[in-house]
């Protein structure tokens, strides 16, 4: 098989039977929640969201990623004080810490003996022969003020010590998705290549293993012209020199060049991420030596 050959056959989505056992996974925690009587009658919603809703997760990385959004409660940050009128205090139940039990005492009943509660932030949900693996994320409604009084919409985390998080998934979702149309559908097959390249190094022991998200962010930072080369080789090729040559040296001080998540509002690094920009360096020079490329 040529390289031609073989990033051809890395660019299509999970198999029909993967796709079957991620949908079956999201609707039997949509049918938990939903029947979980402390739930009922809130504002309280589920969807996927990351690379599987996004559509550029492959076999390796099939588990499917849930939010469990309760709109009962909205946290707000702003970017210049007096942005947004404060509001009286929440005295409501859905704290951080119910609206984690209730969706844990959900989930057991619905996956008995199958969730795994240790981690900081997800419930994880085991596998078994009809389902994928699964990570179920308690959240809240989030809104960030800017000074003309307009707001940008997200969801906040919180982890069991407290600390919490910002994330954009409608966003992710909606870049993603203009993306791939601007470039004539070749973006999310280029993440899918990128992420099989991770996963063959990894299985052959040439490189650690590399966050699927953080994959997939570097791809979105290449420019489109790079998806529309005439054969995937070319293609994977500008992909690479673009991260490799970009990611030299320090990150910009100025906002404008530093790149983002996909989301588009997120900095792709600062110092609470997982990576760093040789991390990125890293990766594609592997991909580069594990594809045999030429300069």
């Amino acid at each position: 098989m040529s390289l031609e050959e073989r990033l051809i056959s890395w660019t299509g989505p999970s198999s029909t039977t993967e796709q079957d056992k991620q949908e079956r996974t999201e609707r039997m925690i949509r049918e938990a929640v939903k029947g979980h009587s402390a739930f009922s009658g809130y504002d309280i919603i589920v969807y996927a969201k990351g690379s599987y809703a996004n559509n550029t997760n492959v076999k390796a990385d099939s588990d499917v990623d849930i939010a469990v959004q309760c709109g009962e409660v909205v946290y707000w940050e702003e970017a210049t004080k007096g942005a947004h009128p404060a509001g009286s205090p929440y005295k409501g139940i859905w704290t951080p810490t119910n609206l984690r039990a209730e969706l844990e005492a959900a989930l057991k009943k619905k996956f008995p003996g199958q969730i795994d509660s240790s981690g900081s932030t997800a419930f994880r949900i085991s596998s078994n022969s009809a389902r994928v693996d699964a990570d179920v994320v308690p959240c809240f409604d989030y809104r960030y003020y800017f000074s003309s009084g307009e707001y940008r919409e997200g969801t906040k985390v919180f982890k069991k010590d407290g600390t919490g998080l910002v994330n954009y998934p409608v966003q992710q979702l909606t870049n993603g998705r203009t993306k791939n149309n601007r470039t004539n559908g070749y973006y999310k097959k280029a993440v899918r290549i990128m992420k099989r390249v991770e996963n063959a190094m990894v299985l052959s022991g040439e490189h650690r293993e590399v966050p699927s998200f953080f994959v997939e962010c570097l791809v979105y930072n290449c420019p489109d012209s790079v998806f529309l080369e005439p054969t995937w080789a070319k293609t994977v090729h500008g992909v690479i020199v673009h991260i490799w040559s970009e990611l030299e040296g320090a990150e910009p001080a100025e906002g404008s060049k530093r790149w983002r998540e996909v989301n588009g509002h997120k900095y792709l690094f600062h110092r609470d991420q997982a990576w760093n920009r040789q991390d990125g360096r890293d990766f594609v020079k592997a991909a580069w030596n594990y594809l045999g490329l030429a300069s």
